[in-house]
């Protein structure tokens, strides 16, 4: 019976990726809603998961595709591939209206600016710290810095190997649960009390899983705020950082 069960899962491989995707994300939100209550956002969790599946994945079969390297698990591989990771970041740009941006105002704006270029800088500046010093590699690293989706992007896009998108996913995860816990203990001392904060604070931040858990566990109301100016962000971080801040830092670090 078993046999015929991983038969059958090897021959849907898309449908049984589905499936386990779907497992691992009830199981990280029961988490955090049990163990956290909320604190942690459950996107946090799986992303935390599946890193661990892909390594252990690795590990137990020499592979470099991680969990995917498994027969059983195959689907995977097509289902977290770059195809659907960017149709799932355009499909996320459009369902944003251009209008309600403009309620942010100028202050909106700046804030997707530094807040991209600010954490790129010290995602770089961390990469070079540690002996990194090719142009790939820091602004991989420096784009996995502004969020978890746009270094990937940046890495795919600029040719950076396997190992340094990894890194890159693995900083932004680390920034992304950082906002999602620290986000409630300094809304007072901020004034995060409001839709405009919310939306600057989303465009400083950018991690939309961090911003909308750690706005969520402070004022569910601010949530569709600060997400919105998030998801500006990775769209604009996916933009510059491959393009221009790849080539800032081509220029000066040759």
């Amino acid at each position: 019976m078993i046999r015929t069960l991983l038969d059958v899962v090897q021959r849907n491989g898309l449908l049984a990726g589905f499936g386990i995707i779907a497992a691992i994300v009830w199981v990280a939100y029961l988490i955090s809603n049990r163990l956290t209550r909320g604190r942690v956002h459950g996107s946090a969790i799986a992303i935390f998961i599946g890193l661990v599946l892909a390594w252990a994945g690795g590990v137990a079969t020499g592979g470099e595709r991680g969990l995917a390297d498994v027969p059983a698990f195959a689907g995977i591989a097509l289902l977290g591939g770059a195809m659907l990771r960017d149709f799932a970041i355009i499909a996320t740009s459009f369902g944003v209206e251009a209008a309600e941006m403009k309620k942010a105002g100028v202050s909106g704006a700046v804030s997707l600016l530094v807040g991209v270029i600010g954490a790129f800088i010290v995602g770089a500046v961390v990469a070079w710290s540690f002996g990194y010093r090719d142009a790939i590699s820091v602004t991989t690293i420096g784009a996995g810095a502004a969020t978890f989706i746009v270094g990937p992007v940046t890495g795919a896009a600029i040719g950076a190997s396997s190992d340094l998108i990894a890194l890159s996913i693995a900083a932004g995860l680390v920034k992304s649960i950082l906002v999602m816990i620290g986000t409630p203990f300094a809304a007072r001392m901020i004034g995060l009390d409001n839709p405009q904060t919310a939306m600057v604070y989303g465009g400083l931040m950018g991690t939309t899983s961090g911003v909308a858990g750690g706005l969520a566990a402070t004022d569910p109301a601010l949530v569709p705020y600060g997400a919105m100016t998030a998801t500006f962000y990775t769209g604009l971080g996916c933009l510059l950082c491959p393009s221009v801040l790849f080539l800032a830092v081509r220029a000066l670090v040759g």
